[in-house]
């Protein structure tokens, strides 16, 4: 006959230290999902912050970290139940801990689903980095499929949507049909936003002279438009900015394409 099992302190103890370890692992959870969750909050703050920055989708970030902060609330609540009825069984002189814990082998298998699902994610939302047009003297001209009035609109409306200030608006073509000399449709536009060209001018602040940012937008010999740019990189190079602010004059790479679309 099997005698019974009489609980000490120690089985008390360790029960104890396992409900603790349960709560360390539902707030590490938590935690980390609450960050997961917030980064793609940031993303969108950074975006309203600094409309002149191209849109870009913050994905589902906020939905992984929903499923990891409920998961860690899930393992908290599990943990209180273990707790209670492993004291329980202790009272009554039974053996705890007799099978694997199924709950326990769950939290591992969601946690590896939630990784996988995040892992596949970063690898589809991977963007190829597009190679763009650069001649030696740092400009870039791509072509547009509107004429130059149309796609000068087009420029126009993208940046009023991002809260871009227009400064000027040079009509080249138009001033020298007022003197008399003909010349094909040529108009530059500039613009800029004064909280991404300031810290670029207190860096480096020989930048002042090629900013604001510009795009001319002009009709070739062969009547087809194009739009051209100071390319980000030269302009990085000219004025030795940091690399972390390059993203500032950057924009106009997505402008510039928008409007030529």
């Amino acid at each position: 006959m099997t005698e019974p099992h009489t609980s000490s302190a120690a089985d008390y103890l360790a029960a104890e230290r396992t409900f603790l370890a349960w709560i360390r692992t539902g707030l590490a959870l938590m935690g980390f999902g609450f960050v997961v969750a917030r980064f793609g909050l940031f993303l969108e703050a950074l975006q309203i912050e600094q409309p002149n920055l191209p849109l870009r989708s913050v994905g589902i970030s906020p939905w992984f970290g929903a499923a990891l902060i409920l998961l860690g609330i899930g393992v908290n609540l599990w943990g209180v139940r273990s707790y209670i009825r492993l004291v329980r069984d202790l009272n009554r002189g039974e053996r705890g801990f007799e099978r694997p814990s199924t709950f326990a082998i769950t939290v591992a298998v969601l946690l590896a689903a939630i990784g996988l699902a995040m892992a596949i994610y970063l690898v589809s939302v991977r963007q190829p980095k597009e190679e763009k047009p650069m001649s030696s003297n740092g400009i870039v001209t791509i072509p547009g499929h509107w004429s130059v009035d149309q796609t000068v609109q087009k420029l126009e409306a993208i940046l009023q949507a991002k809260g871009v200030k227009l400064f000027a608006l040079i009509d080249h073509s138009g001033e020298a049909e007022k003197v008399g000399m003909p010349m094909r449709p040529t108009k530059l536009l500039i613009f800029g936003n004064p909280k991404a060209g300031t810290p670029l001018m207190i860096a480096a602040p020989t930048i002042a002279m090629d900013l604001p940012l510009k795009v001319l937008v002009w009709e070739d010999a062969e009547g087809k438009v194009q739009l051209s740019y100071n390319d980000s990189t030269w302009l990085q190079t000219r004025h030795g900015l940091p690399a972390e602010l390059v993203g500032n004059i950057a924009v106009v790479d997505a402008l510039a394409a928008k409007a030529a679309e």
